[in-house]
């Protein structure tokens, strides 16, 4: 993952995270891990509407183990998946081994793909711990081809000191770089999460 925060599970103050050390249990979390297959099936059923129906270059940014980038590729598409912790791109490496997807260690701010564009920009979790998320969707932006899309997987979690981006901020971000933006609402779908929540979590597709 790149963020280098996260909130603790009763929304107190956020705390640093090592994510190399996490990485050796990172996919014990349903929703990381993917490992129940009615989890698995949730997340690829949204790929499927969110992702291109044809096959595309996605940059899956913060891929952590690459679950995410697994599910795109057994879709049929190009997979790039950054991260910069290098316990978790060699596990994403391992993952996806003989698939189409080539995976780096890099700032999800300003991934390392050089002068690469691609179709998607793939982003779970992680805009929301950016020092400057204006900037990292613009640069984002810039990645794109055009008529690409940013499909981004944001929320707040935590009661006493709630973190993360609400909706309306992120589309307060995202509409000058977009033509058309759809939102999702995804908290009342357990499957993805493998329990109830009742935190906001939502995914925001925007075409440019």
């Amino acid at each position: 993952m790149n963020e280098t925060i996260k909130a603790h599970g009763d929304g107190t103050a956020p705390a640093v995270v090592d994510w190399d050390a996490q990485a050796a249990v990172f996919d014990d979390e349903p929703d990381h891990g993917l490992r129940d297959p009615l989890v698995r099936a949730a997340w690829a059923e949204r790929l499927c509407r969110w992702l291109p129906g044809r096959p595309a270059g996605i940059l899956d940014l913060g891929c952590g183990t690459g679950s995410l980038s697994l599910l795109a590729a057994e879709q049929g598409h190009r997979v790039t998946g950054v991260d910069l912790s290098e316990a978790m791109i060699e596990r994403a490496r391992v993952k996806l081994a003989g698939r189409d997807a080539v995976f780096l260690t890099g700032d999800a701010a300003r991934p390392p793909v050089g002068e690469r564009r691609f179709d998607v920009v793939l982003v779970r979790h992680v805009l929301w711990a950016l020092p400057d998320p204006a900037d990292a969707l613009r640069h984002w932006r810039s990645l794109l081809r055009p008529s690409g899309r940013l499909v981004l997987v944001e929320g707040v979690w935590g009661t006493v000191t709630p973190v993360g981006i609400p909706t309306e901020r992120l589309l307060t971000l995202l509409t000058p770089l977009t033509k058309h933006i759809r939102v999702e609402r995804l908290s009342e779908d357990a499957r993805l999460w493998g329990k109830e929540v009742a935190d906001e979590r939502y995914a925001v597709v925007g075409v440019v």
